[in-house]
C-alpha cells in the first residue's frame, strides 16, 4: 500500500483543520494530575480520552513512544492502538520516537514506523540526523516508498542543542542550516508540500539568519507550557509560517480528563494558531 504522500495529506488537513498539533504525552505526573493511576489502565483511559475527545478536530496527534514504551509490551499495544483510533478518525499521527542509528538498524527503526504492514506504522516520524544524514537513508527511502513523512530534528528547542546544531563546519555554515539544506533538497518540486520536515523550536526567536523555507513542513513544540505563544510564530518563521505545524501538550491535555474542556482547550490554541499564521 503507497499512501498519497504526506506532504499532501498534511497540507489538505492543515488547509481543512488547521495546523494544530497535539501531543499525547502520558507521563506520570499529567496521569496523575487526571487522577489516573500510572500504570496501563491510566495510559489506556487517557490515550482513549485524548483521541475520543480531539480526533475530529485537530489536524495532527504526536505521540511520545518513550511514555508508552516505559510499561514494555503492554504499552506498545496501547500505542499501537492509539494510532489505529487516531488515524481511522482521520487524524495523521507522527510518531515523536526521535530514532537515529545506521544501516541494518535504521532500516529496522524505519520499518517499524513507516512499513504500512507494521502495527505502529504512522503518517511520519521524528528522526535524529546527529550520526549525519547519510545514516536517515533508509528511512527517506521507505517514507518515499510507503507515503509517509520524517520529521528531521534541525533546531531544537532545548538549550543543550545549541552546542551541536549552531557549531559550524568547515564550510562556514552551521550543522542545523546543514540539515535544513538536506531536506529542502529531498522537497524540491513537490507540491502543494514535501513530506521531509524538520524541527524547529518555536521558542527560538529570531531565525532569520537560517533559511526555513524547505518546502517542507516544520514541526514546532514549545507553544504553551514552554513559553511561545501563537503571536510569536510568524517573528521565528518569517515566510515559511504556512507551514508550520505548531505542537501543543500540556497546554491542551492538562484541560484533561474533561472532554469537553479539552476541546476547548485546543480550539482555543488553533483560533490563536490560524490568526497568528494567516495575517
Amino acid at each position: 500500500m503507497t499512501l498519497t504522500p504526506f506532504g499532501t495529506r498534511l497540507r489538505a488537513a492543515m488547509d481543512s483543520r488547521g495546523p494544530l498539533c497535539v501531543g499525547i504525552d502520558p507521563h506520570a505526573a499529567l496521569l496523575a494530575q487526571w487522577g489516573l493511576q500510572d500504570d496501563i489502565a491510566g495510559l489506556e483511559r487517557f490515550s482513549r480520552t485524548v483521541v475520543e475527545a480531539l480526533a475530529e478536530s485537530v489536524a495532527v496527534f504526536k505521540p511520545q513512544a518513550a511514555f508508552f514504551e516505559r510499561f514494555g509490551s503492554k504499552g506498545v499495544a496501547v500505542l499501537e492502538q492509539t494510532v489505529a483510533d487516531a488515524r481511522a478518525a482521520g487524524t495523521l499521527v507522527v510518531m515523536d520516537a526521535k530514532r537515529g542509528d545506521i544501516g541494518s538498524t535504521m532500516a529496522a527503526y524505519a520499518s517499524a514506523f513507516l512499513d504500512p504492514a507494521s502495527p505502529l506504522f504512522s503518517d511520519a516520524l521524528t528522526v535524529s540526523p546527529y550520526l549525519g544524514y547519510g545514516s536517515l537513508a533508509p528511512a527517506v527511502e521507505l517514507a518515499r516508498a510507503s507515503g509517509a513523512g520524517l520529521f528531521v530534528l534541525a533546531l531544537t528547542s532545548n538549550p543543550e542543542g545549541a552546542e551541536v546544531q549552531r557549531a559550524v563546519r568547515e564550510d562556514g555554515r552551521t550543522i542545523g542550516a546543514t540539515m535544513l539544506a538536506h531536506l529542502a533538497a529531498e522537497n524540491a518540486g513537490a507540491s502543494p508540500m514535501g513530506s521531509f520536515g524538520a524541527v524547529v523550536g518555536a521558542t527560538l526567536g529570531d531565525l532569520s539568519s537560517f533559511d526555513l523555507d524547505i518546502n517542507g513542513p516544520l514541526l514546532a513544540p514549545g507553544i504553551g507550557a514552554q513559553g511561545a505563544t501563537a503571536a510569536d510564530l510568524p517573528a521565528v518563521f518569517g515566510k515559511a509560517v504556512r507551514n508550520v505545524v505548531p505542537n501543543v501538550s500540556r497546554g491542551v491535555l492538562g484541560h484533561g480528563p474533561d472532554v469537553s474542556a479539552l476541546r476547548d482547550a485546543a480550539r482555543r490554541f488553533a483560533d490563536e494558531i490560524s490568526e497568528a499564521v494567516s495575517a
